[in-house]
């Protein structure tokens, strides 16, 4: 429907009438040919911005899907990335394109670099990369202990409901270590004026309408997740919450950023030295 490789109309209602693990189970595939995979230039963005407050140690990629945020965490990280997700399927497709150390943002890269002279091992994998790890696992209970350094997520929120996510940050906080960070990026709102606006509130009503007629439910609404429910929520998980612009977006007509880069800090214990 959306490129030559990506899935068919009918491919896409069959998903939608299914449950979301079900329905990316079967969208996995053709998941990186749609236009739900972030695009790179967001990816860029927060890698860059990341860069600056590191160096981290071990990355979390929550709901990672086909590893997107994985080829940043792997850019970011000293030893490990670790992607988790509820489809198997989104984690096969992920496990496989970066498997051989390569994905779409590295390929892109590379085109652009006529030394190409990367050492990699005999994997595929570039030397000195983090280990990478994949588990399947619900944001809302995660299997892990406070380990990272550094939680990240990209385009998933929408499958959360708003009275879910003091359930998911506290999850989050739980597997961070003190002084650790949790950093995504929050597009700003369409305006009204924007064909944008409509087709999000257009899709939102077309998924409520959905679930409240047909089980199971298939959880994705854009327009719930503002930054004010966001930052009051983070808060509340006990976080302390900076805004960072993300400059290669722009700002708006009334001077606020196109696009911000939240990040919550796990405040470091007494006596505990803070992640970095």
């Amino acid at each position: 429907m959306f490129t030559p490789q990506g899935p068919s109309l009918r491919e896409l209602a069959v998903q939608a009438l299914s449950s979301v693990e079900h329905g990316y189970d079967l969208l996995a595939p053709k998941f990186d040919h749609t236009p739900f995979r972030t695009q790179d230039s967001i990816l860029d963005a927060v890698e860059r911005a990341l860069t600056a407050m590191g160096p981290f140690d071990h990355g979390l990629d929550l709901c990672c899907g086909t590893g997107a945020g994985m080829e940043v965490l792997r850019e970011l990280c000293r030893e490990s990335a670790t992607g988790v997700d509820i489809s198997a399927g989104m984690l096969a497709v992920g496990r496989d394109r970066l498997s051989a150390g390569s994905g779409d943002r590295d390929r892109n890269r590379r085109d652009g670099d006529r030394d190409g002279d990367c050492d990699r091992d005999r994997d595929g994998a570039a030397a000195g990369a983090p280990r990478l790890s994949w588990v399947r696992g619900d944001a809302l209970a995660l299997p892990f202990g406070p380990v990272f350094d550094l939680a990240v997520s990209f385009g998933a929120f929408g499958h959360f409901l708003p009275e879910q996510l003091p359930g998911l940050f506290a999850q989050v906080h739980s597997v961070l270590r003190p002084g650790g960070r949790f950093a995504f990026p929050l597009p700003a709102p369409a305006p009204p004026r924007s064909p944008w606006y409509w087709a999000a509130l257009g899709f939102d009503a077309a998924m409520r309408v959905r679930n409240a007629v047909w089980r199971p439910p298939f959880v994705m609404y854009y327009r719930p997740f503002r930054l004010g429910l966001v930052r009051h929520e983070l808060e509340r998980a006990g976080f302390d919450v900076e805004l960072f612009a993300l400059p290669e977006f722009g700002p708006r007509p009334d001077g606020s950023p196109r696009c911000r880069m939240v990040v919550a800090t796990r405040p470091p214990t007494p006596g505990h030295r803070a992640a970095r």
